[in-house]
């Protein structure tokens, strides 16, 4: 059954002149087997608070895996993996579990690839561990701040190789320790900042029956807390990606940070157990303090239908035990749950629309897989923002990405060609698979996953363009406008980009709003706008 009301709204969105696509609200379109009913708040994206004691995931929507969550009295601070954009590292600021913010990157310093980090505090210093591979292999690096704002340090190699997905503790000794993929764990100098001691075996993970459906055993994202009198070891097993069903949460506890580690009698404590379910391969989990002092366990998930968004960061209550043990009390996440008591309610989201009047880059705007020379690429300047040239195509550029969590969006943006520049709009997961439009000063180009579709091209006169991206549920829409937004000219080429995610491609990202700036000269980028589309 077609959603009149949906398809009108996005009829109006396309065939309005500039400022018309974002004053129209539209009624909810289900796209995957159940009714989500969110909020809708800054630029009417979704939001999780539904405003009256209750929440819906995700509570960080768009690609925010494998969260790492710190509670600093009344505040929590949450940050996940950034893989390959830069400035990298996003940190997020709530009071309430619930309403999250960006309020600083922490890496901009590009490593090359990093994945699954661990946020603590030790003795008034913030620490971020961090795996990389800098293409000499994989090394956990360590940064560092007196502030959580900032200023970070520069990375420390640490020397502990050939491992990932850290998790910090301090055990019964006073020692620090970072457990790793595997379970290993290795035991740290007091400062934090190099490994002093061997690598060793830590614990081997509780299993899952053999006919279960899963990608892949992979133990990995250990996360340790101290409680009463055990250490309790949250792990993930069952492969991150493949089929809806493989990641789960398991947990093992032990009263020495050396074991003997005992396996938790709930395992697995969450785990997606049919494709019908709104959150596919849930999974690497942590464990944290509400402001009411009741306990909470957030994880990440892909969303049923919408694996393009990536894995997304999801809430459950939870519940301790008699035994000493605890539980995830939150089910399926389909339904609104009652929200954190005791946090005063923060801030939500950050508004995507940009007029390049302050810098946003790391908190918005990330290149792709640049070298440490193309964060210099980047410049602000009245009115817009300008990007220097990079290679001969969307696929060679490291183009400046915006990560964004709603299923169903409208963005435009402004693009000055200066010199021999060629410049668009994409939607970009990695140089194997994008989809986009392109402009240089005689010719406009057409890409259709990761290819030009040269029998597209239409010669053209460009210096000044505006080019709308309209994405609802997974097909693609361009317009283009000379006239700033007066007028506009569909492209007759629609696409529909639901392959374009980790299963298809790997890498595990997630498909995001790019602009790209090839050749010689320079894009200069004016008047971002953005709009979801409930």
């Amino acid at each position: 059954m077609v959603d009149t009301s949906r398809r009108n709204t996005f009829k109006l969105l396309l065939t309005s002149a500039a400022a018309a696509p974002f004053m129209t609200k539209a009624s909810t379109t289900p796209c995957a087997p159940y009714k989500p009913q969110w909020t809708h708040g800054l630029e009417n994206q979704r939001q999780a608070d539904l405003g009256n004691g209750t929440y819906l995931n995700p509570i960080v929507a768009g690609d925010h895996p494998d969260p790492t969550i710190l509670k600093d009295g009344s505040d929590y601070y949450m940050t996940f993996t950034s893989f390959c954009y830069y400035p990298g590292i996003v940190i997020w600021h709530s009071t309430d579990l619930v309403n999250w913010s960006p309020i600083t990157a922490a890496l901009h310093k590009p490593l090359g690839t990093i994945f699954a980090v661990d946020l603590c505090k030790h003795e008034g210093r913030y620490f971020i561990y961090i795996p990389a591979d800098t293409g000499k292999g994989w090394s956990i690096h360590v940064i560092w701040a007196d502030d959580i704002k900032g200023p970070w340090s520069d990375p420390i190699d640490m020397g502990i190789e050939g491992c990932i997905d850290p998790g910090h503790v301090v055990g019964e000794d006073g020692k620090r320790y970072l457990f790793v993929n595997g379970i290993r764990m290795v035991r740290l100098t007091d400062d934090g900042l190099a490994a002093d001691g061997p690598m060793q075996h830590a614990y081997s993970p509780w299993r899952y029956p053999e006919d279960w459906v899963v990608e892949d055993f992979a133990p990995e994202g250990p996360k340790l807390l101290r409680h009463g009198e055990w250490f309790y070891l949250i792990t993930a097993v069952g492969g991150t990606a493949g089929p809806p069903t493989s990641h789960m949460v398991i947990a093992a506890r032990s009263k020495s940070i050396h074991g003997p580690w005992e396996h938790c009698p709930h395992n697995p404590l969450v785990r997606t157990i049919s494709a019908d379910e709104p959150w596919w391969s849930r999974g690497h989990a942590s464990l944290v303090e509400g402001p009411a002092g009741d306990w909470w366990m957030v994880y990440h998930g892909y969303e049923n239908g919408f694996r393009t968004l990536g894995r997304q960061t999801l809430l459950s209550p939870m519940e301790w035990t008699a035994d000493g043990w605890f539980k995830a009390t939150g089910g399926d996440l389909s339904k609104p749950l009652p929200a954190p008591k005791g946090g005063k309610r923060s801030a939500s989201g950050a508004a995507l629309s940009d007029d390049y009047s302050t810098n946003r880059l790391g908190t918005q705007w990330t290149f792709y897989n640049p070298k440490p020379e193309d964060m210099r690429r980047a410049s602000y300047e009245p009115g817009g923002l300008r990007i220097a040239g990079k290679g001969g195509s969307p696929a060679d550029t490291s183009p400046l990405t915006c990560l964004v969590g709603d299923r169903s969006y409208i963005a435009e943006v402004s693009l000055d060609l200066e010199g021999d520049a060629e410049g668009g709009l994409l939607l970009f997961y990695n140089p194997k698979a994008f989809v986009g439009v392109g402009f240089t000063p005689d010719t406009m180009k057409t890409f259709e996953y990761a290819s030009e579709l040269t029998w597209a091209r239409k010669p053209m006169r460009t210096s000044s363009v505006r080019v709308r991206l309209a994405n609802d549920n997974n097909v693609v829409t361009f317009h283009y406008s000379h006239d700033e937004g007066k007028t506009w000219t569909l492209l007759d080429l629609r696409m529909e980009v639901s392959g374009l995610n980790h299963n298809v491609f790997g890498e595990f990202l997630s498909l995001r709003l790019g602009i790209y700036s090839a050749k010689t000269g320079s894009v200069r980028v004016r008047n971002f706008i953005y709009r979801a589309v409930a």
